[in-house]
């Protein structure tokens, strides 16, 4: 299965986006995807998450990013690891 930048495989990202979302596409939408993805499974538990890998894949800013994150980060579906990023839980 290869694996976009985001680190979530490209069968996944197209089940999850069936259409590319636009460069000015609110975090919200991002966030809710990313969520509905880790929710119904589709995002595996241990999957990394990476900053970089979302803007790329996305196109939103490194802030939205990061909010977006943040955000899966306190409904508790991703768990930082120092220096190694953050992963499904």
């Amino acid at each position: 299965m290869r694996k976009s930048k985001s680190g979530i495989p490209n069968e996944i990202l197209n089940e999850i986006f069936p259409q590319k979302l636009t460069r000015f596409q609110f975090p919200d939408k991002v966030y809710g995807r990313l969520r509905n993805g880790i929710l119904s499974g589709k995002l595996k538990k241990g999957q990394k998450l990476s900053y970089d890998g979302v803007v790329h894949e996305f196109g939103i800013s490194r802030w939205a990013a990061h909010k977006v994150i943040s955000e899966l980060k306190k409904d508790g579906l991703l768990v930082s690891k120092d220096k190694m990023g953050s992963f499904v839980v």
